[in-house]
């Protein structure tokens, strides 16, 4: 009988050590519904418990698209706030809700000693608040879904021209609506909608439909869009 997990060998940008990481087979990948911040439910496996890779000699944590090598002062930095505390530890096996957790947090806080790009550091926080929703966790996931929409908006202003600015775009105003953020929400969707520069129709649909979602949820609860707001 296959298993869902295999092994894949990485080499770790600090130490440059290899080491074998799980992942899942593609046919064990069984998506089961999507929420609108693109979070998707999975059957069986999560395949998200794995995307994080750490390697078990030094403690560097990360994700194929994270950094694949690190500059000496780079290497130095990671040495003196992770590497010089770490003892060594094997993720390479089936991993738990506990073990994506912490796995997730520690690609982190090697993201942020090592000065990733605000999309990477980004999704990680996305897929921590991720964890918490499949949890039930409301208070962890609202915070750390805040902390990801900060990001997000980083990686806008700073690396707009590498990414594909309509998705982005509509993610920042589905976090704004989210986190209950209605007047933000409307102005990035309305953005994407009145773009005339964007051809993506998926994403402007996207945004068309979760802008009524906002306005029924504000009539829901009585509220008013700002004058700003409505006026777009």
């Amino acid at each position: 009988m296959v298993e869902p997990l295999f092994q894949a060998k990485v080499k770790c940008p600090q130490c440059e050590g290899e080491f074998k990481s799980s992942r899942v087979r593609p046919s064990f990948k069984k998506p089961v519904k999507s929420d609108t911040d693109f979070c998707l439910h999975y059957k069986d496996v999560n395949p998200d418990y794995y995307v994080v890779r750490i390697c078990p000699s030094c403690g560097f944590a990360g994700t194929e698209n994270s950094k694949d090598k690190l500059t000496p002062p780079q290497m130095k930095i990671f040495q003196e706030k992770i590497g010089a505390q770490w003892t060594y530890k094997d993720f390479g096996g089936e991993r738990r809700w506990e073990d994506a957790l912490y796995a997730y947090k520690l690609a982190l806080v090697c993201a942020q000693t090592v000065n990733e790009k605000a999309r990477l550091t980004a999704g990680l926080l996305h897929q921590i608040a991720w964890l918490y929703r499949s949890k039930g966790d409301a208070e962890q996931e609202m915070r750390f879904l805040q902390y990801a929409l900060e990001e997000y908006i980083r990686a806008f202003e700073t690396e707009a021209g590498e990414m594909n600015n309509a998705r982005l775009m509509y993610l920042i105003g589905e976090l704004h609506r989210r986190l209950s953020q209605f007047n933000e929400a409307v102005k990035w969707f309305s953005r994407v909608v009145n773009d005339k520069s964007i051809m993506d129709a998926g994403m402007i649909r996207a945004c068309r439909e979760q802008w009524q979602a906002v306005r029924e949820e504000m009539e829901e609860r009585k509220l008013q869009l700002s004058e700003d707001a409505s006026n777009i």
